[in-house]
């Protein structure tokens, strides 16, 4: 009897331990159909970027993508990896390599909606030569990998015999990409400008909410070093880019758009809104964000009008209009609405808030109730006074005071631009 005890009680152990496990997966998996059912609910389903597709004929569902995944993007539902949450895969592909079987393949775009993708070289020049892409606009969102591209393109531009031009390199824009390239460039001696429209670095950095994780890794710069970090919000990101400028002190000039590249015989002429630059290679490192999305209201050319927001302190005690219908304009009314003494209007010309996050729409909900935030749905920004603003719902006229207006509509894509100059950009549907 006893020694029949001796092997029930192992075997006992292991029937419990499997029972848990096995309940602990199904937990786990409810868990993250909930997610999915949510993102699906708010069509939150179409990833911005470089995303994973699971083969679910090979998934063994081991979960490795999913801890290999720090934006919790990914999932186990039934057994089988499942991207449950499309709008946080911020493309860093680290999940595809993680995967025991290899079930995992990184693509751009989805059946549903194409992403336009320039072609590039591996040295990320495109069928133009001389002009380079590098970040966010060849189609990677993650920081860490624009900034290895902006230093790769350097690396190649400066293998080149140099033109006879004022300049070896334009870089145009001061994201990630653009300050790598910008470092790298300073390191090799290069004759090199930088060209920012914005008036700080950081790219499409700059635009996020308060307190967003953007970085999850540490980076190496040009000129710099490794920066050994992790986690990093974006408060802190733009305090590293703002020590990396006082160090460095790379040649970047602000608030000044990049308005036409003209090809030349023997380079090119980038024209701006302040200057004309001759050089021989371009390096385009502008984000997919663009121009900002303009209401074409009149009276929109006023300074109040801005098109993103930066501190919502500034506008303590003021009468603020956002308008927009996305996770942006969202945040930004709840950040005014937390002010002292303000007033804040949200308005969007769609019936509901289609494509926002739960807590977003939860949190708005609530500022509504108490009356923090008045919400006007079917309406468009007709006429921008000095301090009113009047907007159209139907027929109806709506008067409202206003100091300061935040227009939250994202941005026009840079293809238009791209094809004028003569690069080759294809939409991806999946592939």
């Amino acid at each position: 009897m006893s020694e029949l005890i001796y092997y029930l009680v192992p075997a006992l152990l292991v029937l419990v331990s499997i029972k848990l496990h096995l309940r602990g997966v199904r937990k786990k998996s409810c868990a993250h159909a909930e997610i999915l059912r949510e993102a699906v609910e708010t069509g939150l389903t179409e990833p911005p970027s470089l995303h994973p597709v699971v083969d679910l004929s090979i998934c063994i569902g081991s979960g490795a993508c999913v801890r290999a995944c720090p934006e919790k993007a990914l999932g186990v539902i039934n057994g089988k990896g499942t991207l449950i949450n499309p709008s946080h895969c911020i493309g860093h592909g680290a999940c595809a390599p993680s995967c025991p079987v290899g079930a995992i393949k990184l693509v751009f775009g989805t059946a549903k909606r194409g992403m336009d993708i320039p072609q590039v070289t591996p040295e990320f020049e495109t069928n133009v030569p001389g002009i380079f892409i590098a970040g966010e606009l060849g189609g990677m969102g993650l920081i860490r990998n624009a900034i290895k591209q902006g230093t790769q393109a350097v690396g190649t531009i400066v293998k080149r015999p140099r033109s006879n031009a004022e300049f070896d390199l334009v870089i145009i824009g001061a994201g990630p990409a653009g300050i790598s390239a910008s470092l790298a460039a300073k390191e090799a001696g290069l004759r090199y400008v930088t060209v920012e429209q914005e008036d700080s670095l950081g790219g499409t950095t700059y635009h996020y909410p308060r307190n967003k994780l953007v970085m999850t890794a540490p980076m190496k710069l040009p000129l710099v070093g490794e920066i050994k970090v992790r986690e990093v919000s974006k408060e802190e990101l733009m305090e590293i880019w703002r020590g990396v400028l006082d160090k460095a002190q790379p040649n970047v000039r602000f608030s000044e758009r990049m308005e036409e590249i003209i090809q030349e015989d023997d380079g090119f002429t980038v024209r701006t809104s302040k200057d004309r630059y001759r050089t021989g290679n371009i390096l385009l490192a502008i984000g997919r964000r663009g121009t900002p999305r303009k209401l074409g209201a009149e009276g929109e050319d006023q300074p109040k009008v801005v098109y993103r927001l930066i501190e919502a302190d500034q506008y303590r005690g003021q009468h603020v209009l956002v308008v927009g219908g996305g996770d942006s304009a969202l945040e930004a009314a709840l950040d005014i609405s937390a002010e002292p003494d303000t007033t804040v209007t949200l308005c969007y010309r769609g019936k509901a808030f289609d494509r926002v996050k739960p807590k977003n729409r939860a949190r708005l909900e609530e500022a509504v109730a108490g009356q923090r935030i008045q919400q006007i749905m079917e309406t468009t920004v007709k006429k921008i006074e000095a301090d009113k603003v009047i907007l159209a719902k139907g027929d109806e006229a709506i008067e409202l005071p206003n100091d300061a207006i935040i227009v939250c509509a994202g941005g026009e894509l840079p293809t238009p631009m791209l094809k004028k100059i003569g690069i080759q950009v294809d939409a991806r549907y999946g592939t």
